[in-house]
């Protein structure tokens, strides 16, 4: 009886040091309706390689600008997480700031790890003076989504007839629109971060941001206007709310769709009962885009913690869910393309064969551009501002382009740097 108790002595004095050894990180991270799927699948692999670190998984934010203005928030406040996922192009004013912490020490003491891992293009993204701050989780490219049951009523029955450029793209609207089709196409023009201004511009292989000048001003911007308002215009596109827009294409109601390839996997697991097809995002040519920005968003380290055992565990769970298994889970579960070689080349070797849907942003691949932010503190207010002109684009607010543009060009010189 005396050794039973020893027994059961030792197991509960192991088991509370067991506990006193457990760590527990907070993680935040945008767009549930995205992501949730992801994360189930991979915080059970992570728990079986990291018995002792428990995830703790914070409300998710509404969009990347919900994310930065949260995180800025939560910085003030002393709330910070341990690990942040951020927007590609929301990275930089955190590093600014001082509140995200370099990678490169952890970095170092990888025996394993290799840069080289990640795409150099997507890697770069997260990389300032020459410093990683951010590893790239999740990494999409525009593309087209099309129900070829509604596009069969403007004669198109295969890839190879679909719209090559935005004139086209507004021919196909008529003749939806003859076959009695009421919203033929949603165009995605309220997707986070101006982020489709910026692959018109990249469309024609201009920045929108040089230096602290916001481009509207050129050619490339009043050109980018007049083909938003053509599109607008030619479709009779209905101004909707982005999520509905999704749920509309997805019950079958739209034909057509430009929006980000991150939404595939919740488009396919929602859709209705017709062929969904993907293919490249048209440019203004039909030649295609010359460029076109990377979307998604890097996994940053943003803790305020000073225990090592916990700064250790935030840096084991953003390795983990950028690289290998946890990256492959993203193209699994998303439309979003894994940063990371290994996933790519070696664990999702036949993915895309089997996906080519999902195939279609990977052959965009050498269009890949930067998804720029704007500088300064004014950063988000900016692109609240462009959001709004382009509503009224849509609206049909905003008529004569070049008012419109000489409008933007004047109220964002006010919110930007000077120097």
């Amino acid at each position: 009886m005396k050794k039973s108790l020893t027994a059961i002595a030792m197991l509960l004095a192991s088991s509370a040091a067991q506990a006193e050894d457990k760590v527990t990180i907070e993680f935040a991270y945008p767009y549930s309706h995205l992501f949730d799927v992801t994360y189930e699948k991979i915080l059970p692999k992570f728990n079986e390689q990291f018995p002792h670190i428990e995830v703790k998984m914070r409300a998710t934010y509404e969009s990347y600008e919900d994310g930065t203005n949260t995180v800025l928030r939560e910085a003030v406040a002393g709330t910070l997480p341990d690990v942040t996922m951020q927007g590609l192009n929301r990275q930089a004013i955190l590093v600014e700031k001082g509140i995200a912490k370099s990678l490169e020490p952890f970095i170092a003491k990888e025996k394993n790890f290799a840069k080289e891992g990640y795409h150099d293009a997507m890697l770069k993204l997260g990389t300032f003076d020459e410093a990683t701050y951010g590893l790239p989780f999740s990494v999409s490219l525009p593309v087209g989504y099309y129900n070829m049951d509604v596009m069969k009523k403007a004669g198109i029955t295969s890839a190879a007839d679909l719209p090559k450029s935005w004139d086209e793209v507004v021919k196909v609207c008529g003749k939806l629109q003859d076959a009695g089709v009421k919203n033929p196409m949603f165009w995605g023009w309220n997707i986070t971060g101006n982020w489709f201004l910026q692959a018109l511009m990249w469309s024609q292989d201009k920045a929108t941001m040089e230096g602290n000048a916001f481009q509207i001003s050129s050619d490339e911007g009043l050109k980018s206007l007049e083909t938003m308002k053509g599109i607008f215009r030619g479709c009779n596109m209905q101004n909707i709310e982005w999520k509905a827009a999704l749920a509309s294409f997805s019950a079958g109601e739209i034909g057509m769709m430009f929006w980000s390839t991150s939404a595939l996997g919740a488009v396919e697991r929602a859709k209705g009962d017709f062929e969904l097809k993907t293919n490249e995002f048209p440019g203004l040519e039909a030649s295609g885009p010359k460029g076109l920005p990377a979307g998604g968003n890097a996994a940053m380290l943003v803790s305020a913690s000073k225990d090592p055992k916990v700064l250790d565990a935030s840096w084991q769970w953003l390795k983990f869910i950028t690289s290998g298994e946890g990256a492959a889970d993203v193209a699994r579960t998303t439309g979003y393309m894994p940063p990371n070689k290994a996933a790519n080349e070696v664990i999702l070797a036949n993915f895309y064969q089997q996906n080519p849907n999902k195939e279609t942003a990977v052959r965009q691949l050498p269009l890949l551009r930067d998804w720029q932010a704007y500088p300064g503190d004014n950063g988000l207010a900016v692109t609240q501002v462009v959001y709004d002109g382009i509503e009224g684009i849509v609206t049909g607010e905003h008529d004569d382009m070049a008012e419109l543009q000489q409008e933007l060009a004047e109220e964002i010189a006010d919110l930007l740097p000077k120097k």
